[in-house]
């Protein structure tokens, strides 16, 4: 470990990132400790509550391991591979009861934050969706555990624990899986350029599309053709295909403008959330 003026020097997480693992991951342990009905199911999906939870946990546990520089293979970034991964996964692990599995959601989440933390992990780590480096992998789980999170509270009836400040950790790896996950027949000989801004200071970035292929900056195009203003939690919603866009534009949480708003409405269908 390198070491400046006789003090160790590890890579440290995004301020706020590792709490708002521990805390996430605590608050989905106690929406299954509160009596969950295990075999309810999540609506939308085809997993029941158990099932989501068993996910959870051994998703938190391959993030653990992959912080601590082990590598696991799992699928092959498509939609279609991590959907089969996931099914051998459960199909392997029969787990279903509320305390063993917040147990160990909690106890992976917190393994992945101290790998991280210790600088386990030495350059990048290949995840599910690609490379990433320590940092990303962190923001990955906590993107990870926020969607199911939100599953899960939806299923039992319980507010989910999502905000603007749990949104705003999950952008670095929103922006690095977002031309990963890129639905290439909808952008096939696109030119755009969007500055996607999220309300208060979660979080500003840029899309640009340039004869279909798309790239993502942390800074917004100096021109942009569409200008998309959005609440948080709405943004992650659409990004992991929780929620549509229609609902938001009618409330309010959508505001658009620019040069080219028309651009707006396909922004949410470049992508396919995996």
């Amino acid at each position: 470990m390198d070491s400046v003026a006789g003090q160790d020097v590890r890579r440290s997480l995004p301020e706020g990132l590792g709490a708002a693992i521990r805390e996430t991951a605590e608050e989905i342990a106690a929406l299954l400790r509160t009596d969950a009905d295990m075999e309810r199911r999540v609506p939308g999906a085809e997993w029941s509550v158990g099932e989501a939870a068993a996910h959870l946990a051994l998703a938190n546990e391959l993030m653990a391991e992959l912080a601590a520089g082990h590598a696991r293979p799992y699928g092959d970034g498509t939609p279609q591979s991590l959907a089969a991964a996931n099914e051998r996964s459960l199909a392997e692990f029969g787990e279903r009861a509320a305390e063993p599995l917040a147990a160990m959601i909690v106890e992976q989440a917190e393994a992945c934050v101290k790998a991280l933390e210790e600088g386990a992990a030495e350059g990048t780590v290949v995840t599910p969706l690609g490379s990433m480096s320590p940092q990303e992998l962190g923001s990955y789980l906590l993107t990870h555990m926020l969607g199911h999170g939100y599953d899960l509270a939806r299923a039992l009836g319980r507010a989910h624990m999502l905000d603007r400040a749990r949104v705003a950790l999950t952008l670095p790896f929103m922006l690095t899986a977002m031309p990963r996950v890129t639905d290439s027949v909808r952008t096939a000989g696109m030119n755009a350029r969007y500055d996607i801004r999220l309300w208060g200071d979660s979080g500003r970035f840029g899309v640009t599309l340039a004869d279909g292929v798309l790239t993502v900056d942390p800074q917004p195009p100096a021109r942009p053709d569409c200008t998309i203003s959005i609440e948080p939690v709405t943004f992650l919603l659409m990004a992991l295909g929780r929620q549509g866009q229609v609902s938001p534009l009618a409330r309010g949480r959508i505001l658009v403008r620019g040069r080219k708003p028309w651009l707006a409405p396909r922004f949410p269908g470049l992508f396919t959330a995996p």
